[in-house]
């Protein structure tokens, strides 16, 4: 890359990693941070010190047990349903768009658009409590009037970069498109 840092809407850095396989395929993947041992641990002793002091005022040993077994399972839903360790975008002239996801627990989620489903690509903006927040987004063309829009799909819903990395992915998809 060129040495430009980027960060998400929430200022966390994150990263961008684009390879130009051809002049008609590109591949972007934006990576976030890998999970914090730190904040795992931090979430882990605050709930079971809380377990304990409950436990100690009740003499009841389910509460420790219970305590235990909700935090596993917490931490294994986040793991291997919330985080996003990256995902990634391949642009393929003429071909389509392919979207993946790759979670923390190793899980992999893809789906592909065909280019003739394609009517454009865009950065959309959002309203978001107090800020503005953009997002890039495919349009899909309606069947019954090619002119029209029929649904929007989001890209980088989990890592949410903001506007000079998405300007940055928009300039290149646009350069491809435009090729077809």
């Amino acid at each position: 890359m060129d040495g430009e840092r980027y960060t998400d809407v929430n200022g966390k850095a994150i990263a961008l990693d684009q390879r130009r396989h051809a002049s008609f395929c590109t591949e972007f993947t934006v990576s976030s941070p890998k999970v914090s041992i730190g904040k795992v641990m931090v979430y882990t002793c605050s709930v079971w010190l809380l377990a304990y002091a409950v436990f100690f005022l009740t003499d009841n040993t389910a509460v420790l047990s219970s305590a235990i077994i909700i935090t596993l399972i917490g931490m294994m839903l986040y793991i291997h349903l919330v985080k996003v360790d990256h995902e990634s975008l391949l642009v393929i002239g003429s071909l389509g768009v392919q979207l993946s996801s790759s979670y923390a627990s190793g899980r992999e989620s893809t789906s592909f658009i065909e280019m003739s489903k394609i009517k454009d690509i865009v950065i959309n903006e959002a309203v978001h409590m107090h800020q503005i927040i953009y997002y890039l987004c495919i349009l899909l063309r309606d069947p019954a009037d090619p002119s029209a829009v029929s649904s929007v799909v989001p890209l980088f819903q989990s890592s949410k970069p903001k506007l000079n990395c998405l300007v940055k992915v928009y300039k290149s998809c646009q350069e491809i498109i435009s090729k077809c």
